[in-house]
């Protein structure tokens, strides 16, 4: 019976291995795969459960120079001239085509066109085309922030930032959903936007974005060191390659209904896993109107992910070790999948196999479940609405296991420049600017968004090397007296410590481009569920 999870770790050694994941051609994604493949056949064999016997993009033309430089052929949107990194501009000589001309060529072509439009009595027209030739566009895809406040505060701000500098930035929008299926469509086409924003680790994108390690040294040069997750969500050991920069990460707590845990006799909410399930029997016996006693998902959305890795996390499993080893065919594991069975059989019912990202939310601002592992944004939205469940709602850290105390962070918010981006410079300088005004974003998020630079948040005047301290003392205080109205007031204290409680994806190694894949394609959320629903059996 263990043969089949043999097997699948003989694979994914040598899929998973320093040497996979070194430079290869831009084409190859065979390890990757391979090695998504390899965790999903150990999911499924795993310990001891048996199964039935059932068992990406174009290739980037011209290599790193031409990413840096401005291909002939360009998309809608761009001006009608473009500078570029070589000597020389880029100017329209028809649609959609571009051609380098040096300073001197240039000059001769817009005295020539201005003589001749004056002559027409068009200097006017000539003058704003010039004008919008000279203005270059960046174009960002971010998501539709759980707090709508953030992206009231993000949207004016990146204009403004844009017009300070000459550059029509464009800002469009994504439901959480669809993050995943546009950036694999972007880098199907090798086309879309400068910057793309993602909600966990990127890794699996590796080979289409840039390596952005000059704007965390200097990000890191400016405000200290990075959050350490963040570093393991957003760098490539093996390939020495940051494949991502990251302004926020989130806390994952519990939330629960206050009056609801205390009528079972637990005030304080649950402290351990084994809590969970006890008080979770409790409320499905005493309270018939709660129909999810517990609201943990598992399905194929962001929280069940986050949800069903902490629970392996807190008997010892793991998909990795520390050195990238898979660890996955483990007796931890078992335990792990075991409870989760139990817990859905005793606490749930099945709408949690289908659950999307707002569904926890929705299920317990409508009282029709007591316990999520979520953001704070169930609660913002109960605040917002005015709805009287805001007040019993409370908070606890990471649930206790047999062997560990951890939480998945609830989101990791990285963005890439893609290979293909047509301003990678500018796009750089305004993640930078970003980081900069990083406290105005966390207020904006009403403490939703933690900073991934804890410095960032600090005063301006405070030296580099205590940027970091002081930037932790400012979330500590601002999470212990919510300026957003909490009863009581320090109701968010349990975010004070997150850092200590949280970790990332590939836990207790980094998010490989293995682990990426396996996230997004949902593998453990997907083996849980179907332990729990008798499609895997003992």
């Amino acid at each position: 019976m263990y043969r089949p999870a043999g097997k699948a770790i003989s694979s994914m050694r040598s899929a998973i291995s320093p040497s996979a994941f070194g430079p290869r051609p831009a084409k190859s994604f065979t390890p990757r795969r391979r090695a998504t493949r390899s965790f999903f056949v150990m999911a499924m064999a795993v310990g001891f459960f048996r199964t039935s016997n059932e068992s990406c993009g174009a290739r980037i033309p011209g290599g790193e120079a031409a990413d840096e430089r401005r291909s002939h052929e360009v998309n809608e949107g761009g001006g009608c001239a473009m500078q570029d990194h070589a000597d020389g501009t880029w100017v329209r000589v028809s649609e959609n085509r571009w051609r380098r001309v040096n300073r001197r060529e240039f000059l001769k072509l817009t005295a020539g066109a201005a003589g001749a439009a004056a002559a027409a009595g068009n200097l006017g027209s000539l003058l704003t085309t010039i004008v919008r030739a000279q203005q270059r566009e960046l174009r960002i895809m971010t998501w539709s922030h759980f707090v709508p406040a953030f992206d009231a505060w993000f949207d004016p701000w990146a204009e403004r930032w844009g017009q300070g500098k000459n550059i029509r930035v464009t800002v469009d929008h994504i439901s959480f959903a669809d993050i995943i299926p546009r950036a694999n469509a972007e880098v199907a086409a090798q086309s879309g936007h400068d910057l793309f924003f993602f909600l966990s680790p990127p890794s699996a994108f590796e080979q289409q974005v840039l390596d952005l390690s000059d704007i965390n040294r200097e990000a890191e040069r400016r405000y200290g060191p990075m959050v350490p997750l963040v570093r393991k969500s957003s760098y490539n050991a093996n390939t020495r390659k940051f494949f991502g920069f990251s302004d926020n990460w989130v806390p994952d707590p519990g939330d629960y209904l206050k009056s609801v845990w205390t009528a079972v006799g637990f005030p304080n909410g649950p402290a351990s896993w084994d809590d969970l399930l006890t008080g979770g029997r409790r409320i499905k016996e005493r309270f018939r109107d709660i129909q999810i006693p517990i609201g943990i998902g598992l399905s194929q959305d962001i929280d069940s992910n986050m949800a069903t890795h902490a629970m392996l996390w807190a008997f010892g499993a793991s998909e990795q070790d520390a050195d990238e080893n898979i660890t996955l065919n483990a007796e931890e594991t078992i335990r792990a999948v075991e409870f989760g069975a139990t817990l859905f059989r005793d606490t749930m019912n099945p709408a949690v196999l289908s659950w999307n990202a707002a569904s926890n939310n929705q299920a317990l601002n409508a009282r029709q479940t007591s316990y999520i592992l979520n953001s704070i944004s169930a609660y913002r939205t109960a605040q917002d609405n005015r709805l009287p469940v805001a007040d019993d709602i409370n908070f606890v850290g990471a649930l206790r296991g047999p062997r560990g105390r951890w939480a998945s962070e609830h989101v990791m918010g990285v963005w890439v420049i893609w290979r293909f981006a047509r301003n990678p410079d500018n796009a750089k300088a305004f993640l930078l600017e970003l980081v900069d005004n990083y406290r105005d974003a966390v207020i904006a998020s009403k403490l939703y968004n933690f900073p991934s630079f804890m410095g960032s948040v600090a005063e301006k005047r405070v030296p580099v090397a205590d940027k970091p301290t002081e930037g932790r003392k400012w979330v500590r205080a601002a999470v212990l007296k919510d300026p957003f109205g909490s009863n009581p007031v320090n109701k968010l204290a349990v975010l004070a410590d997150a850092e200590e409680w949280s970790t990332n994806p590939g836990h207790p190694g980094p998010a490989n481009p293995a682990i990426g894949e396996i996230f997004d394609t949902f593998v453990i959320p997907d083996m849980f569920a179907k332990a729990a629903t008798g499609q895997l059996t003992a």
